[in-house]
């Protein structure tokens, strides 16, 4: 399944986002309108799922009520064959060139960022002339980030005061959709509900900063952080799996230049690994985050100048992510508003 937060494009201001699944042929699946047309065909459903008891509302909500993302096939398989509108009194099939789509998750519990891919990690620290630490081969390690500044497609990111080095970073990200405590490597992936992509935003001159004193980051991460297009389920990827990760190609462009280029499958932590990791004496929550950290070539600082692109990003800059089956993120750069 690929699910997402939808609304209508000219909706008016303050409208909520409600829940879609892709359909084939590329509409998608109105999941509220959906449950009451089939409630109605079958009124039985309600005593045998607790799904056809309460409105399905969002993704945030369905989590919150004790549900896995993998419940909501009930709404959705039985109208998979459908593409374009019904012709009901229930408009079930939304033409997804009237929607925005919104973060797969409205308000994440947590979000914690791992730094998997080797090549990225090396380019870091052989920029400082040191080499990759031997903790880091050991240990998938992560940093905790701001969920308060989560951004969906389209949504603008701005520079932070006092920042003039902002940067991308082009990286996936897992939904845990259960509660977990204390994972074992080789089932802890059991316990995601699906992927996404992730813009790990950074403003580098703050970010410098902060790492010289051993700590962070911080402000030069929480600012901003942006999800989606969709949640697509592990069984959609299953058949890419590629050692640790999946054969699936993922890249950055800049204004419809592509600057980065690299695979999934080249990461060198797994997501399972990473949530043993995460789990260790700690209760992860439906709803947390869990990125992958940058794919190799997957930010500005590592391959500004080498592309021939030779600075950061600025207002009036567009920025597509792009993951093979995911989709694509897109998000415009604009000046800082007014405080």
């Amino acid at each position: 399944m690929r699910i997402a937060h939808v609304r209508e494009r000219h909706a008016p201001t303050g409208t909520p986002y409600r829940l879609a699944a892709a359909l084939p042929g590329g509409h998608w699946l109105d999941l509220e309108p959906a449950r009451r047309r089939l409630m109605r065909d079958d009124p039985s459903l309600p005593h045998n799922d607790p799904l056809f008891r309460v409105p399905v509302t969002t993704l945030d909500a369905h989590l919150a009520a004790g549900a896995r993302v993998e419940g909501l096939r009930v709404l959705v398989d039985p109208i998979t064959t459908l593409d374009g509108p019904p012709g009901t009194d229930e408009d079930l099939a939304l033409d997804p060139q009237g929607l925005d789509f919104g973060p797969p998750m409205l308000r994440p519990t947590s979000l914690r960022d791992f730094y998997a891919f080797e090549r990225h990690v090396a380019t870091m620290w052989g920029r400082r002339g040191q080499e990759v630490p031997e903790a880091w081969y050991r240990l998938p390690i992560f940093y905790f980030g701001n969920v308060s500044e989560v951004r969906g497609p389209g949504d603008p990111v701005w520079r932070p005061r006092d920042s003039r080095e902002l940067d991308y970073e082009l990286e996936i990200a897992a939904l845990i959709d259960t509660p977990a405590f204390d994972l074992a490597p080789e089932r802890a992936e059991e316990a995601i509900g699906g992927y996404t992509i992730f813009n790990d935003w950074s403003a580098r001159d703050l970010q410098r900063d902060e790492t010289t004193v051993r700590l962070g980051p911080a402000k030069g991460k929480d600012f901003a952080a942006s999800f989606g297009p969709c949640l697509v389920t592990p069984d959609e990827l299953s058949d890419a799996r590629r050692d640790k990760g999946y054969a699936l190609t993922a890249t950055a462009e800049v204004n419809g230049r592509e600057l980065s280029r690299g695979s999934w499958g080249d990461i060198d932590f797994s997501f399972g690994e990473m949530l043993a990791r995460a789990s260790a004496d700690a209760r992860l929550r439906p709803g947390d985050l869990i990125g992958s950290g940058t794919v190799g070539t997957g930010c500005l600082l590592e391959i500004k100048d080498e592309s021939g692109f030779g600075r950061w990003l600025e207002p009036g800059d567009t920025i597509t992510l792009k993951v093979d089956r995911l989709g694509a993120l897109t998000n415009p750069i604009v000046e800082r508003p007014d405080a």
